[in-house]
């Protein structure tokens, strides 16, 4: 019997392995949801806001490194897709999303609810194409999987609901997905030449991205063979630092100066999987080799000596026969006690003190020291995305994920959500910014929902903390940052999730021990200190500058509170 194109398309996705598809239901969707109803082999997850399924979805493929499928209803239900597709795309995520589309005979009449999805996604996808008829089946669906997995990013599918009903005339074309991926490195003859650079220079420093995924023990040979420090960009902390005596830390703005200093100070600079972006935290005078998988972005960032297309983990087993054993290890003991000082500095800023605001650091600190082996971290941008770099230990199981290249508000809850449903036993926990988990809140009912034991713990500074700080580092009163916020742990039991509210340092280790020891979901409220600064591995003049004026000027104000606050919070001791 001739099958619907609902019905293949629902096919297709479970023999792709597929488990779920995030989404919120819409009638022109009806036909593709009464097809998962009917399926035992893949479920529909109902979010309450689009964006929240398509961070999930984004999560989720992060995650388990496969096709994650989100779908929204025609016009603006597949329109809030899109800045979850953005960050997925951003983060190399394998996502399919499906946006349906009004009925087919009115596109182009501009009916109730019409959109041009194909404009819509095309900046945010690898293929993004439209199934105007049954005959396009299962062809157009095939190659848009292909995309998204052979490209590790976003493919849209759009089709109209009475298109979706359709019967196929045929399937001569229906064949499985081939999502192998050969492993793909440099030609002898470029190893060699990149050798060459190594085995000349004097200070090499490896800064460590992404790309390492799967690569760690490779890394940690080659590091030792040439006595190279390791520096990790943010997307590169889970696969590197664990149990890595190589590690000086994090670069750029949110990073260590151990880490900045090993990267300036360096005279060959080795890229490893990392598009880095920020050209002001690049060396000054190093010469600098990249290698990446993707060879569009090979000297995007800044001038190359040498750029090389491979993957990480192939192109270094290859390369090792080439590259000469080094005996001075001098620049590596001054990176590895830099980066010792550095980290007994940090964790002296994350001790608990007594009648005091409770310090962030603390808060991440006692998280990570609580938290599973293999836990799933998900850090909102801003402050929390600072504190979960500098104070969450990657053990070799954990996983941290969040809007670190699109940079969006408000991931981090949604990114839980994902990471639960596709690993019900591990510990799950959201390090959420009030501002972001506002903005989404509403997507807390699908935690609810589903019973999800992911532990949210809010940030609560009252603030929009890290733009409150780059305000004031320009010189300007923060304005427009301030938030009053409820009582979070009231709202969650209000709901029906178990709330807890700290207010006091003294109670953060057996909150923090309460929530990840109850079996279902939980919020930690905690209030935390509104003047902590986030300083950078490296302040030039003009930030000085422009955070002196900022004290100026609340001072001549009249606001010399906040001023005090902020110099004994964060330069007079904790």
């Amino acid at each position: 019997m001739a099958k619907t194109v609902a019905a293949k398309l629902v096919e297709i996705l479970i023999q792709a392995g597929v488990k779920r598809v995030h989404g919120l239901v819409g009638d022109s969707l009806n036909g593709i949801v009464d097809e998962i109803r009917n399926s035992k082999d893949i479920e529909w997850i109902h979010y309450r806001h689009e964006e929240a399924a398509a961070f999930a979805a984004g999560a989720e493929a992060q995650l388990t490194g496969k096709l994650a499928v989100c779908a929204g209803s025609c016009g603006p239900g597949n329109m809030h897709l899109i800045n979850g597709l953005y960050d997925a795309h951003k983060s190399n995520a394998p996502v399919l999303a499906i946006a349906a589309h009004i009925p087919s005979e009115q596109v182009g009449t501009s009916y109730f609810q019409e959109t041009r999805p194909e404009s819509l996604f095309r900046e945010c996808s690898y293929y993004c194409e439209t199934i105007a008829s049954s005959r396009q089946m299962p062809r157009v669906l095939q190659i848009a999987m292909q995309h998204a997995i052979g490209q590790n990013g976003v493919a849209v599918i759009s089709l109209s609901g009475d298109v979706a009903m359709e019967k196929m005339e045929n399937e001569e074309l229906d064949h499985p997905l081939f999502v192998s991926r050969p492993a793909i490195r440099p030609a002898d003859e470029e190893l060699q030449k990149l050798a060459q650079f190594i085995n000349q220079a004097k200070k090499v420093t490896l800064l460590c991205g992404a790309g390492c995924r799967d690569a760690h023990d490779e890394l940690l040979a080659f590091a030792g063979k040439i006595k190279s420090p390791i520096v990790h960009a943010l997307r590169g902390k889970e696969h590197v630092q664990y149990d890595n005596p190589y590690d000086v830390g994090m670069t750029g703005l949110i990073g260590i100066s151990s880490g900045y200093h090993a990267v300036e100070e360096s005279d060959l600079l080795l890229m490893l999987g990392t598009d880095f972006p920020y050209k002001e935290w690049f060396p000054s005078k190093a010469k600098i080799i990249q290698i990446d998988i993707r060879p569009e972005r090979l000297g995007r960032r800044c001038k190359l000596d040498l750029g090389l297309t491979g993957d990480v983990k192939e192109t270094i087993k290859s390369l090792l026969p080439f590259v000469e054993e080094v005996t001075d290890i001098t620049f590596l003991e001054k990176c590895q006690q830099r980066y010792q000082e550095n980290r007994k500095n940090l964790m002296g800023h994350a001790q608990m003190v007594s009648g005091k605001a409770i310090h962030p650091e603390y808060l991440t600190r006692i998280l990570s020291e609580q938290a599973a082996d293999n836990a799933i971290f998900t850090a909102d941008v801003g402050t929390p995305t600072v504190w979960a770099a500098r104070y969450v230990d990657m053990k070799k199981g954990r996983k941290l994920i969040g809007s670190f290249n699109h940079g969006s508000m408000a991931s981090a809850m949604p990114q839980a959500i994902g990471a639960q449903v596709a690993f019900p036993e591990r510990q799950v926990i959201s390090l959420s910014g009030d501002g972001g988990f506002a903005m989404l809140m509403g997507d807390i009912l699908t935690i609810y929902q589903y019973d999800l034991p992911v532990k949210i713990i809010v940030y609560n500074n009252s603030s929009l903390g890290f733009v409150a700080m780059e305000m004031k580092v320009i010189g300007m009163p923060p304005f427009g940052t301030d938030l009053k916020n409820p009582d979070f742990a009231k709202m969650a039991q209000a709901i029906g999730i178990r709330g807890i509210r700290v207010e006091e340092a003294e109670g953060v280790e057996a909150a923090i021990a309460a929530a990840l020891a109850h079996p279902g979901p939980v919020l930690v409220d905690v209030v935390v200190n509104q003047a902590e600064l986030s300083m950078p591995p490296k302040i030039d003049f003009e930030q000085a500058k422009g955070f002196g004026i900022y004290m100026l000027k609340q001072t001549l104000n009249g606001d010399g509170k906040e001023v005090w606050d902020t110099i004994s919070s964060n330069f007079l001791g904790k």
